[in-house]
């Protein structure tokens, strides 16, 4: 259902439409219509609007908050929201009351990122941490090296495309910021359903390059090229009209073969919006809190390490929030 804030009567991250809804950030399980309002970061209100239909431009309906701004919330509550550096717009609520501190991180990461503000630390009393990631086997590599690979297959494929499966809004932005990073800075191909969201990034002054919609280009336009598609359309008939795509996947789940397997990717690229487990243990201690609470995710490596370390955490056991990484 999300965290409800009992002093304020106001929920975060709600699964199910409420008066009052704090969001962490835009993506479907943590983000949703429907709430009488909905207080969250200018950009995260933005993506509501796009997507669920918020209303982003009605002060009754929508109140935006900027990052380090501090709003009162009913019953002497304070809500600053904090970079979260998961995707545009991303926040952790830091809430305050009666002298105690608690942080909800929503989703995040401490990977440094072209298309968002990095994660700040910020001491807390009780840190409410996401463990999507949470097992010693996750470590992502560092993303120059995913890019690497991805253009390695461009360069050794010639007459192929690449198509890349990354999720519409966070990840495939971060896919063609790190791209003209790495120096590639030909058109990058859309599969349809990714153009609004990353006109959006280049609203909020995220610079993409040149982006073209595949759709009316000839198929010999785009060998050698790289397409940005949803993971649903790496397979589907859609994928049939490119030049004998060299199939890619963006994902922290690229780690587990299976799941590349599953998806009949070629190329699995290992890039997460997610913390991995050095960096969840990591901030865990950066943050110091007098107790741990640990979301959704792989909870029980996380409170095992917890507990290992003589830090206090407990595990809540959220329903309802999904890895929009898979």
């Amino acid at each position: 259902m999300g965290i409800h804030v009992a002093p304020a009567d106001v929920w975060i991250d709600p699964a199910r439409p409420v008066d009052t809804a704090l969001v962490t950030h835009g993506h479907a399980d943590h983000a949703r219509g429907g709430h009488g309002r909905t207080v969250a970061t200018p950009e995260t209100l933005a993506i509501m609007q796009l997507r669920y239909g918020v209303e982003a431009d009605s002060a009754v309906r929508a109140a935006p908050v900027a990052y380090g701004e501090t709003i009162s919330l009913p019953g002497g509550v304070r809500a600053t929201f904090v970079p979260a550096g998961h995707v545009l717009g991303s926040a952790q609520i830091l809430l305050e009351h009666a002298g105690e501190r608690v942080i909800v991180t929503g989703d995040y990461k401490r990977r440094a990122d072209p298309t968002c503000p990095p994660f700040e630390v910020t001491p807390c009393d009780v840190f409410i941490t996401e463990a999507t990631f949470g097992l010693p086997v996750f470590r992502h590599p560092p993303i120059a090296e995913e890019m690497a690979k991805l253009l390695s297959a461009r360069e050794n494929d010639q007459g192929r495309c690449v198509l890349v499966g990354a999720y519409a809004l966070g990840k495939a932005q971060r896919v063609i910021a790190e791209l003209r990073a790495a120096g590639f800075h030909d058109t990058i191909w859309l599969h349809g359903a990714m153009e609004r969201m990353c006109r959006l990034y280049e609203d909020h002054g995220v610079d993409l390059g040149d982006l073209k919609a595949v759709a009316g280009v000839p198929k010999a336009a785009l060998a050698n090229g790289i397409v940005i598609c949803p993971p649903s359309a790496l397979n589907d008939r859609w994928s049939r009209r490119l030049p004998d795509p060299v199939t890619a996947m963006a994902s922290g789940w690229m780690r587990v073969r299976q799941r590349a397997r599953q998806r009949n990717v070629e190329l699995p690229l290992i890039i997460s919006d997610h913390a991995d487990w050095d960096e969840l243990t990591q901030t865990i201690a950066q943050v110091n809190p007098a107790e741990t609470w640990i979301t959704h995710g792989r909870e029980e490596a996380l409170l095992r390490w917890c507990e290992l370390t003589q830090r206090k955490a407990r595990a809540l056991a959220l329903v309802g929030y999904e890895d929009e990484d898979d």
